[in-house]
């Protein structure tokens, strides 16, 4: 049997989240350059798939998503993080009783 789109059953496949979740610390962050190059390394380590950043974030980080999905081979894949452009409570899919503290009262 094969699970998740595609995992043989007994196998393991690596998501790293260094690029992304690692800029969430406190003084964190990493130039397009310095992604790439982490990026590299993980490849070397055929990791199965670099979230490589946030590209709304800011044009670095656009720059950096774009450099390291160019240039991952190797059947590596690259993801990127994304939002909604519009607030998640305004959508038509939205229910009420899922509560949100961020809604306008």
């Amino acid at each position: 049997p094969r699970f998740g789109g595609g995992v043989p059953e007994g196998s393991i496949r690596i998501f790293d989240t260094t690029l992304r979740d690692g800029e969430q610390a406190p003084g964190a962050g990493l130039t397009a350059a310095e992604k790439l190059e982490v990026a590299r390394q993980l490849a070397r380590l055929k990791v199965d798939v670099i979230e490589a950043g946030f590209p709304s974030a800011s044009p670095g980080d656009f720059e950096a998503v774009r450099r390291i999905a160019e240039e991952t081979r190797g059947g590596i894949a690259v993801a990127a993080l994304a939002r909604a452009p519009i607030r998640w409570y305004d959508s038509p899919a939205f229910k009420p009783e899922w509560g949100c503290s961020e809604c306008p009262a």
